[in-house]
């Protein structure tokens, strides 16, 4: 009574020191807390720790006892939060029933001092709720900066932003605060520990890279990003089962606070505490294949990854279940039977590395860091985009890269492609390191942004035309780069809800000048098969044995057609054979198909354009011979229309062009060289073109600034 009296006679005391016992338990609890962890790890008895202030006590909590410790402060803090709630849960709810029996008729206090001290009263507690919280954030923040936390393993420091997350929540629902002190100690501890995990991964990246062999990481034909445990945030982010903190908005007309929540019994950082064993288990579960995909993957022979390490071995779908590995087969069993007894539906399954399935798996981390601690969020985009980059890079480097590809001025590398390898060769590759070894430890200081351009594994053979040098291998990477393309589209909308608005153009400048360029590689990697896996030298050197001024209209073609058609059936056998290693999507066999054709096109206008002599006989034959390699051609692909038909029969028809019409169509047609354009006047000199209608032809064609197509 005597305590009630004091709040209604004497508010303004009562109330200062209301405020000042909760200010001092909130100094005792966190210093006894801290103080007893510290006193625990060092195992030392006296009191020198007592006599430290608070802010040096922090500094002496070991990484080992620092999330326990966290946990328990938290604990602590939000019991004398829910004590304050409590307090103002009773003045509002039950004052009005102590107000008659304190002020009865004979008092001298009237109903209007009466209520003004009552409203009072709710004032000062609601304004002391922003005072609690502060010195709360404030003795949090002291322990969250006495240790340096870019030591801890990613899974401790994701638990240390979860515990902030809810406390953050806390302190939301306590007094409507945007916890800014908190956002700002933990924006520094993540900015400095991601920029140490990320250049970490980075490197590891690099090795990955450099110890791949390309060859298929056997994941089932469903499979999903979200069944890998690193993004099973984002569907407990959609589930009603779990705790607050990982909820976004609800939808529900009624959201229960954690103060309903754990008002009679309970804590929040309980749950935080529990869930974490959880994941901890689930992260080392594992279970194996179904019998059935895992006799396919044997047979298949997927099971070179004896090198990688055991963080990619774990199963790669259904990784939460825990279900007891099969019992294995062995390959000698599986190597006896015949093939037909296996039916590999490898129709729908994704092309990805365990390469890829790490970068995927790092991409997951970040996210789960982003989304705990979303001021962060520009930094881990821009750092995902450069794992992005640097994967993107390593297969051009690998696969793609060749001086001769521009000369042939077909534009396989779009302009946008180029640029992005530019801007990832200058932004992210360090160029000096991989040229010069002996200066890598200097110059690797020096930029430290940098990672030295990846190497190609020794065991990646690319100068075989057994296996279409190397085709099956470039399959595997180039569609594994679309496939991670793909996922990063999936998470677009996910990016771009976190991404701070005024960094919104960075995040749509990556997806379209460097996540949709990822299929564009396709074009100049599956060039270097086409330009090798037919033998067009050959060819040219069979056309120059062709008479081509001959007398009479001849009925039979020349044999150098006979000599491609049979290179393209190889082709199309050894086509078969890589598609029994890997899967070869639709894509790629219209690309690999259409590029052969498209070099056979422009080498059998190449062999015209070496004639010396033709007759309008000769063109007759030029025309047969085209035909019935399309006649052929056609018979072995379904690729329509047939690549650079145009190009050969213009060039054919153009042997019987008058001089006027000539010159007109020299300046319409520039996609042919100036070689091809001078032979076609040569070769029409003295048929139907004289020697001064020569000179003016030829000097069109000098006066032509012919760009390559």
């Amino acid at each position: 009574m005597k305590l009630c009296c004091m709040f209604f006679f004497f508010p303004q005391t009562a109330m200062d020191q209301l405020h000042m016992h909760f200010t001092q338990a909130i100094h005792n609890t966190v210093f006894q807390v801290v103080l007893g962890y510290v006193e625990l790890c060092s195992g030392n008895t006296d009191t020198k720790f007592q006599k430290l202030q608070y802010k040096d006590l922090c500094t002496h909590v070991t990484p080992d006892s620092y999330i326990p410790c966290l946990a328990d402060l938290c604990k602590a803090l939000w019991e004398v939060m829910l004590s304050y709630y409590r307090t103002m849960e009773w003045h509002e709810n039950k004052s009005e029933n102590v107000y008659p029996l304190l002020f009865s008729e004979g008092s001298n206090m009237g109903t209007e001092e009466t209520n003004f001290d009552r409203g009072y009263i709710k004032k000062k507690l609601e304004h002391g709720l922003t005072r609690i919280w502060q010195d709360v954030q404030l003795k949090v923040k002291t322990y969250l900066l006495g240790t340096d936390l870019s030591i801890f393993k990613y899974d401790d420091f994701i638990f240390v932003l979860d515990i902030i997350s809810r406390l953050m929540q806390v302190g939301e629902e306590f007094c409507g605060s945007k916890s800014e002190v908190l956002q700002e100690s933990i924006r520094k501890q993540s900015v400095n520990y991601f920029k140490n995990y990320h250049r970490t991964r980075l490197d590891e990246l690099r090795m990955f890279l450099e110890n791949e062999t390309w060859e298929l990481c056997p994941v089932k034909s469903n499979f999903s990003i979200l069944q890998l445990h690193e993004f099973k945030f984002m569907e407990q982010s959609r589930s009603p089962s779990v705790s607050p903190s990982k909820q976004p908005a609800s939808t529900s007309s009624k959201t229960v606070t954690l103060f309903e929540q754990y008002c009679s019994d309970g804590n929040p950082f309980e749950i935080q505490a529990n869930h974490k064993d959880e994941e901890t288990e689930d992260v080392l579960a594992s279970n194996g294949y179904e019998s059935d995909e895992q006799e396919k993957s044997a047979y298949q022979e997927y099971d070179s990854d004896s090198d990688v390490p055991e963080e990619l071995k774990r199963d790669y779908v259904d990784e939460q279940t825990g279900d007891a590995p099969v019992k294995s087969i062995s390959r000698e069993t599986l190597k006896s039977r015949k093939k037909s007894d296996y039916s590999l539906n490898k129709v729908n399954a994704p092309i990805l590395t365990n390469t890829t399935l790490n970068v995927i798996r790092l991409v997951g981390k970040y996210m789960q860091m982003m989304n705990i601690l979303k001021p962060i969020a520009f930094d881990v985009i821009h750092f995902m985009s450069q794992l992005f980059d640097y994967y993107l890079y390593a297969i051009y480097t690998f696969f793609g890269r060749n001086d001769s590809l521009e000369s042939t001025g077909l534009g396989l590398s779009s302009s946008r492609l180029r640029t992005t390898l530019n801007r990832i060769q200058e932004s992210l590759i360090d160029m000096e390191v991989s040229a010069d070894p002996t200066a890598t430890l200097t110059a690797a200081e020096e930029r430290k942004e940098k990672v030295p351009s990846p190497h190609l594994s020794h065991l990646v053979v690319l100068t075989s035309g057994d296996t279409l040098y190397g085709l099956a291998e470039r399959v595997v990477a180039t569609e594994s780069l679309v496939f991670l393309a793909e996922q990063f589209e999936f998470l677009q909308p996910h990016l771009d809800a976190v991404m701070p608005a005024v960094k919104k153009p960075f995040l749509q400048q990556f997806y379209s000048q460097t996540v949709s360029t990822a299929s564009e590689l396709r074009k100049p990697i599956y060039w270097i098969v086409a330009g090798k896996a037919i033998d067009y030298e050959q060819m040219l050197l069979l056309m120059a044995n062709v008479k081509w001024d001959v007398k009479e209209i001849m009925s039979q073609h020349n044999i150098y057609v006979d000599a491609l058609l049979k290179e393209f059936e190889q082709f199309n056998r050894r086509l078969n054979e890589v598609s029994k290693r890997v899967r070869i999507p639709l894509p790629v066999s219209n690309i690999l198909w259409e590029h052969c054709i498209r070099l056979a096109n422009r080498t059998i206008v190449e062999g015209y354009a070496n004639v010396k002599k033709c007759s309008n006989e000769g063109r007759a034959l030029m025309q047969l011979d085209f035909q019935q390699f399309l006649m052929k051609l056609e018979k072995l692909t379904d690729i329509r229309p047939i690549p650079d038909k145009e190009f050969v029969e213009t060039y054919i028809k153009a042997y019987y062009l008058t001089e006027n019409d000539m010159e007109r169509w020299i300046k319409e047609h520039r996609e042919y060289s100036t070689k091809q354009l001078t032979n076609l006047v040569n070769v029409c000199l003295g048929s139907h073109i004289n020697k001064k209608a020569r000179q003016k032809l030829l000097a069109a064609i000098d006066d032509i600034d012919r760009p390559k197509r």
